[in-house]
Protein backbone atom coordinates (compact mmCIF):
# COMPACT_ATOMS: atom_id res chain seq x y z
CA UNK A 1 0.00 0.00 0.00
CA UNK A 2 1.14 3.57 -0.54
CA UNK A 3 0.74 5.68 2.66
CA UNK A 4 1.47 9.44 1.32
CA UNK A 5 0.93 12.57 3.78
CA UNK A 6 -2.39 14.07 3.41
CA UNK A 7 -3.80 10.70 2.13
CA UNK A 8 -6.89 9.15 4.29
CA UNK A 9 -6.61 5.66 5.47
CA UNK A 10 -9.75 3.66 6.56
CA UNK A 11 -8.80 0.84 9.36
CA UNK A 12 -10.09 -2.40 10.65
CA UNK A 13 -11.25 -1.03 14.34
CA UNK A 14 -13.01 2.28 14.80
CA UNK A 15 -12.32 4.85 17.27
CA UNK A 16 -14.34 5.22 20.95
CA UNK A 17 -15.77 8.26 18.82
CA UNK A 18 -17.40 5.55 15.21
CA UNK A 19 -15.15 6.79 12.91
CA UNK A 20 -12.99 4.58 10.75
CA UNK A 21 -11.08 7.32 8.92
CA UNK A 22 -7.51 8.64 9.51
CA UNK A 23 -5.99 11.73 8.17
CA UNK A 24 -2.17 10.75 7.27
CA UNK A 25 -0.06 13.32 9.09
CA UNK A 26 3.40 12.14 9.21
CA UNK A 27 5.34 8.94 7.56
CA UNK A 28 8.12 7.04 8.61
CA UNK A 29 9.11 4.08 11.33
CA UNK A 30 5.98 5.57 12.67
CA UNK A 31 2.58 7.09 12.09
CA UNK A 32 0.86 10.49 12.93
CA UNK A 33 -2.32 9.88 12.45
CA UNK A 34 -5.39 12.38 12.85
CA UNK A 35 -8.81 10.82 13.43
CA UNK A 36 -11.40 12.52 10.72
CA UNK A 37 -14.51 12.08 13.42
CA UNK A 38 -12.99 14.07 16.68
CA UNK A 39 -9.60 15.26 15.75
CA UNK A 40 -8.11 13.38 18.11
CA UNK A 41 -3.99 12.32 17.14
CA UNK A 42 -1.83 9.38 17.60
CA UNK A 43 1.32 8.20 17.04
CA UNK A 44 1.03 4.35 15.92
CA UNK A 45 3.83 1.99 14.76
CA UNK A 46 4.13 1.50 10.62
CA UNK A 47 3.58 -2.19 11.09
CA UNK A 48 0.06 -1.74 12.65
CA UNK A 49 -0.98 0.44 9.97
CA UNK A 50 0.13 -1.54 7.71
CA UNK A 51 -1.71 -4.99 9.15
CA UNK A 52 -4.86 -2.58 10.35
CA UNK A 53 -5.47 -0.40 6.52
CA UNK A 54 -8.61 -1.65 4.75
CA UNK A 55 -8.05 1.29 1.77
CA UNK A 56 -6.50 4.23 1.24
CA UNK A 57 -8.02 7.23 -0.45
CA UNK A 58 -7.15 11.25 -1.16
CA UNK A 59 -8.68 14.10 1.09
CA UNK A 60 -11.81 15.16 -0.05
Amino acid sequence: MDFQVGKVVKLKKKHPCGSFEWEILRVGADFRLECLGCRHQIMIPRKTVEKSAREIRDKK
